[in-house]
């Protein structure tokens, strides 16, 4: 859960039972149940919400490691297939093997 998120389900909790204690006691400040209600649904669905994004975070992120590790190796073999042909080729043939580097 972010930070973020977190801390507004907490602040939105809090307000909702301060809401509740006083409506009850009769000193609402113009706050209808029906505003808590309302208020305690989007905050229901936001946990809902938070929830599968965190569960998909834990599905992503071993993903986005190895995506990350086969990057790196592509990166090498490319660097080192570039460097073994800009050492084998002049400079006018690099293009033709989709080398656009410029010493």
């Amino acid at each position: 859960m972010s930070k973020t998120v977190e801390t507004q389900i907490e602040k939105s909790r809090n307000l909702i039972g301060g809401l509740r204690k006083h409506l009850e006691s009769g000193v609402g400040g113009g706050i209808t149940p029906s505003d808590i209600d309302n208020m305690e649904a989007q905050l229901k669905a936001l946990e809902t919400v938070n929830a599968e994004c965190d569960r998909l975070r834990e599905e992503l992120s071993p993903k986005v490691k190895e995506m990350n590790r086969i990057l790196d190796e592509v990166k090498a073999v490319y660097a080192a297939e570039k460097k073994t042909l800009k050492g084998y080729y002049p400079q006018e043939k690099w293009l033709e093997y989709g080398i656009p580097d410029k010493r």
